[in-house]
């Protein structure tokens, strides 16, 4: 079509959107050890829930493997942005293994809420998604039972615990704040004693993304949220949108993804982009409206962010 001939759309962009400070800390993490280290560097898990990211980091040198029995003797392995466990750095070093930590700063702030709850002689309660590689970290952090994980409101009146039992809830860093307020607002009304996190634990860039989302939707006919299905975060900012009153809110990956027929007759498309999704998804997802359409790009921004968080200082120390 010419640009006469193509129907036309308006774009929407949230802002902010895409990469936080925690997911670029963590690229840097293996893109520095492969120019330090040399390849492979060696992975555990994604570093970070998106495979546009990790097929990008692969094709540099990065090997991902699943557990660290994969990961040759003398070789260095970088843990993800999600946090691991403890038994998994113990393992590390019981072999000898070179290893960076990419765990992002306010993941470990979750951790360390988690152990110090514990040794004050709390019960704690996780509001999490069972499975997520976040959740089976901080998990880790502390004794099998320590932790009592929940879901949802309905599972707080499933819990089995004395009103006199000492208790604190921590949190995932990348849920839905709405739904987590229902959750936290539940706890406190069974358990009026029970103590909160220093400071919120659900990260600044879920609680932003989600913020903007809600400010583009009722602009718009639909909105596109470019991210990968097992990101916590991008899940979320669907059901942000939905939540807003969006009837078509959609989930893809790359433009290849994008359900054009549902997208038919609209004149207004909402764009976002999940913490783990780098801006030239975004860019791509654009251009493929171009190819379709007579497109005029608005923006919406609710929030600024300079978060930054230090590389891991190995990263500075002499090659071995």
């Amino acid at each position: 079509m010419t640009s006469s001939t193509a129907p036309k759309i308006e774009l929407v962009l949230a802002a902010p959107r895409g990469f936080c400070a925690g997911v670029d800390r963590a690229i840097q993490i293996v893109e520095r050890a492969l120019e330090r280290f040399g390849a492979p560097v060696y992975v555990r898990h994604e570093i970070v829930h998106n495979r546009f990211v990790v097929d990008s980091l692969a094709a540099k040198g990065a090997i991902f493997v699943d557990e660290l029995d994969e990961v040759p003797q003398g070789a260095p392995v970088v843990f993800s942005a999600h946090g691991v466990p403890k038994s998994v750095p113990e393992a590390a070093r019981a072999r000898n293994l070179f290893y960076l930590d990419a765990t992002c700063p306010l993941v470990s702030k979750v951790h360390r809420g988690a152990e110090r709850h514990y040794r004050e002689g709390r019960k704690i309660i996780l509001i999490g998604h069972a499975g997520h590689p976040e959740v089976i970290g901080t998990m880790g952090q502390l004794p099998e039972g320590a932790v009592i994980l929940i879901e949802t409101v309905a599972d707080v009146a499933r819990l089995d615990l004395s009103q006199t039992t000492p208790l604190a809830y921590i949190t995932q860093t990348t849920l839905s704040v709405d739904d987590t307020a229902e959750i936290i607002a539940a706890l406190k009304q069974r358990f009026p004693q029970i103590e909160n996190p220093k400071k919120e634990d659900i990260c600044y860039a879920t609680t932003n993304r989600q913020a903007a989302v809600k400010a583009i939707t009722a602009d718009c006919d639909a909105v596109l949220v470019i991210g990968a299905p097992n990101s916590s975060n991008s899940l979320r900012l669907v059901e942000v949108a939905k939540r807003a009153g969006c009837k078509h809110a959609q989930l893809v990956q790359r433009a290849m993804d994008i359900d054009w027929s549902a997208l038919q007759g609209l004149s207004v498309v909402g764009i976002t982009a999940g913490a783990s999704a780098p801006e030239r998804l975004v860019e791509e997802v654009i251009e493929a409206f171009r190819q379709r359409y007579a497109v005029t790009v608005r923006e919406i921004a609710t929030a600024s962010e300079a978060v930054q968080f230090k590389l891991p200082a190995a990263l500075d120390a002499p090659a071995a």
